[in-house]
């Protein structure tokens, strides 16, 4: 089966690691036909705006994208261009694996936790405004529909994926209406599925517990602010930034994508690590059902990194990002 799948090539860095994932998974035996849109910063002097409507028209036709980096220019409208695309699509689960990878110094061993993240609304729906001259006030929004949704789509995560346990992140003790719904709809939508542990954890003792024990945990899900902070803290557990897939999923559309910015003083340099956007890759292969092929390139990357012979610098070796891209594919030829 042949797929059309978006291509957002990004700012920066972005050009050259999409390229990278790119060649990776059409030697994955997959049937790919890539159609590639350009966002960013280089056509905002075309559409007036670094997310034109062709790229959002392209990915409702294709409903699943490969993303690269996008660079939020400063002084225009957008708070976040991967925010607004995001509000564009409705993607409203943000996901990312932690996962423990051969060869990469971390201070802990097998790491596997998947962090599901609310993506439309909390503190990042940006309804702020200054209170006089001197006070700045910021609303947080929690909604019943949205904070259901994500939950049930955390536990569909953990059923498809044969996990054990939901743990719900809140504040509730402090932020007894906003989290207080959260949780309450955490705890309702868990009744649902009595075959997967459910517990909560406030997300001070939860950033301590992941630290101390992550060993512990399994599916994470959570409003956008802590999701965004909480990310970050589960890919530093494995290896940080450069290796840590994502995706940002809808009921009609996917895009999936590096955690990583744009780096855009590496671009051009065929230097950066391109594992974070083919991890990414391999993820869009999963959402495809091709389980196979992910499998395949999954593989492949694990010996590359046990072999460490084609790794990029922040890896220990000295391999540009093309090389490791080849070394990949050479692993499943």
């Amino acid at each position: 089966m042949k797929h059309v799948i978006t291509l957002i090539p990004g700012d920066g860095i972005g050009p050259e690691i999409t390229e990278a994932a790119r060649r990776v998974l059409d030697a994955s035996g997959v049937e790919i036909e890539w159609e590639v849109v350009e966002a960013g910063e280089a056509v905002i002097k075309e559409y007036g705006t670094p997310l034109p409507e062709p790229v959002l028209d392209s990915i409702r036709k294709n409903k699943v994208a490969l993303k690269g980096p996008l660079t939020t220019p400063v002084g225009t409208g957008f708070r976040s261009v991967n925010v607004a695309l995001r509000k564009a699509l409705d993607l409203y689960a943000n996901v990312r694996p932690a996962k423990t990878l051969p060869g990469v110094n971390s201070r802990y061993d097998n790491i596997d936790l998947i962090v599901v993240r609310e993506n439309t609304e909390d503190l990042y729906a940006g309804v702020e405004h200054m209170v006089g001259e001197d006070a700045a006030e910021s609303i947080k929004i929690i909604t019943r529909r949205a904070s259901e949704r994500i939950v049930r789509f955390a536990f569909e995560l953990a059923k498809n994926q044969n996990r054990r346990k939901v743990t719900a992140v809140h504040k509730a003790n402090i932020l007894k209406l906003s989290d207080g719904l959260f949780l309450e709809c955490a705890r309702k939508v868990a009744q649902e599925y009595p075959e997967i542990e459910f517990e909560d954890r406030i997300v001070d003792n939860m950033c301590m517990q992941l630290v101390q024990k992550p060993e512990l945990y399994d599916v994470l899900v959570m409003p956008n602010l802590y999701g965004d902070i909480l990310s970050d803290l589960c890919a530093g557990l494995v290896g940080g930034l450069g290796v840590a897939p994502g995706a940002n999923i809808g009921d009609e559309a996917a895009v999936f994508e590096p955690v990583h910015g744009s780096a855009p003083k590496y671009a051009g340099q065929n230097k950066v690590n391109p594992l974070a956007i083919i991890l990414s890759g391999v993820m869009m292969l999963e959402h495809l059902g091709e389980f196979e092929a992910a499998a395949r390139v999954r593989q492949a990357v694990n010996e590359v990194l046990e072999e460490k012979k084609f790794v990029t610098y922040d890896l220990g070796g000295s391999a540009g990002t093309s090389e490791m891209a080849d070394a990949i594919i050479r692993k499943m030829q």
